[in-house]
């Protein structure tokens, strides 16, 4: 299977943002015929035939100087930096221009991978207006039409072809760890303090750590590797094209760690900002370790500790299932108890329970607590089978999904953690109606 990036370059008003909509399959870029409408880079992912890869919708580039000229080429530069295969696309009603020699040159100095598409061929008749595009120097172009879909399927084919193997049977041996957080939390500092040694910046600036840097070590006699990622910020006040850059590569972390650790300031206490950041680990299903950061700094009596943690439960009631950590990166305060809680909470992810076990606790819950009728029904468990882990993912055999309500889900999901233990992770749990014999 390949995987990678996939940036799409050209001058303005050439219908990069359209045929950024038709692979991306929903409507993320806007679309009008005047240039410079896309200013920043726009980010989705995609499959074709099976192969996973994200694509970057940018500005378009031109010589004439015009207003955000100068940014929207940073932020393409930063795409071209950014991606394994670059879609480069132009206009074939109005012909080759000196915009697109210059753009190909830009482009054949990155040493990328490069894939010409001619796009607004919208029928037959005009295929001969692709042949011009040869003279760029970049390969046999491709005619499409972004707004009826010509075509289409031959530059994703191309485009693929080019990306590298999905590399996750390659990566580094051990339990992949991201560090995750708003700017200034203390991450670069946790990282350090648990590697016992300074690999990372530490600075009291917000955004010192600007990329996701894998370092692995040992603990115990086992392998890990630390990622620590920049931090990230609402998608609204991420003002620096470098920043951007910086989100991306921590999302990138997150969805390829096995767990991660999301730190909180615990001198300013909980911001608004930190339920986005825990928003996108719990989004991506993966197993989470609250730590509170910083507690060293904050005054404190018998009772602190407690009230923090009901705040925590209460402003993040979606991540009931975490575990809270009070440690202090500073003074290396409690911080050898993440790395064993780290190996409790991916564990708890990769257990794989029984089917029969699994069935005795589904029949005896239901039993104790049957699911409340609806409209004279009520819903009933056949059969229940675990058919994933990372997150374990449960499929429930039933008389009919829709009777399933809610809160009888959460039920049953509670139900399984007090069985199995799997504090720490998220659970799935899906519902199926049971096929006839």
């Amino acid at each position: 299977m390949k995987t990678g990036t996939i940036a799409i370059v050209g001058r303005p008003n050439v219908g990069k943002s359209t045929l950024f909509n038709r692979i991306a399959g929903e409507r993320l870029s806007i679309v009008e015929d005047i240039p410079g409408v896309t200013r920043d880079r726009i980010y989705s992912s995609a499959d074709w035939t099976g192969n996973h890869f994200q694509i970057i919708d940018t500005g378009g580039i031109q010589l004439e100087e015009q207003p955000f000229q100068e940014e929207i080429r940073a932020q393409v530069q930063i795409a071209i930096e950014e991606a394994d295969v670059i879609l480069m696309v132009c206009n074939g009603k109005s012909g080759m221009s000196d915009d697109d020699r210059y753009i190909a040159g830009l482009l054949q100095r990155s040493r990328k991978p490069i894939v010409l598409a001619v796009n607004q061929i919208d029928d037959t008749t005009k295929m001969m207006n692709i042949y011009e595009f040869y003279n760029l120097g970049i390969g046999d172009p491709i005619a499409v039409s972004g707004v009826h879909g010509i075509g289409v399927g031959d530059v994703l084919e191309r485009c693929v072809e080019l990306l590298p193997e999905d590399n996750k049977n390659k990566r580094k041996e051990g339990i992949h760890i991201a560090v995750i957080g708003e700017p200034n939390v203390g991450k670069s500092s946790i990282v350090n303090a648990i590697l016992r040694e300074d690999r990372s910046i530490v600075s009291n600036i917000q955004g010192t750590t600007r990329d996701a840097i894998d370092t692995p070590f040992r603990c115990n006699g086992k392998p890990y590797v630390i990622v620590d990622t920049a931090g990230i910020r609402k998608r609204g006040r991420v003002y620096e094209s470098v920043e951007k850059y910086s989100v991306l590569r921590a999302m990138s972390a997150i969805e390829k760690c096995d767990v991660a650790l999301f730190l909180i300031d615990g001198e300013k206490g909980i911001r608004e900002q930190d339920k986005h950041v825990a928003g996108y680990a719990y989004e991506a299903g993966k197993p989470m370790i609250i730590v509170v950061n910083k507690w060293d700094a904050v005054d404190k009596d018998e009772h602190t500790m407690v009230e923090f943690e009901e705040k925590i439960r209460n402003e993040f009631a979606y991540l009931s299932y975490a575990p809270i950590l009070f440690v202090s990166a500073k003074t290396r305060q409690r911080v050898d108890t993440i790395i064993p809680e780290v190996d409790r909470v991916y564990e708890n992810s990769t257990r794989r329970v029984p089917t029969n076990i699994l069935n005795e606790v589904i029949a005896d819950s239901q039993i104790t607590t049957p699911a409340p009728a609806r409209n004279g029904k009520r819903f009933r468990i056949y059969y229940a089978t675990q058919v994933a882990i990372q997150p374990p993912t449960f499929v429930l055999s039933c008389n009919e999904p829709k009777l399933m309500h809610f809160t009888y889900q959460r039920f049953i999901e509670n139900t399984l953690r007090r069985a199995f233990d799997f504090e720490g992770t998220p659970i799935h749990i899906i519902s199926r109606k049971k096929v006839s014999e």
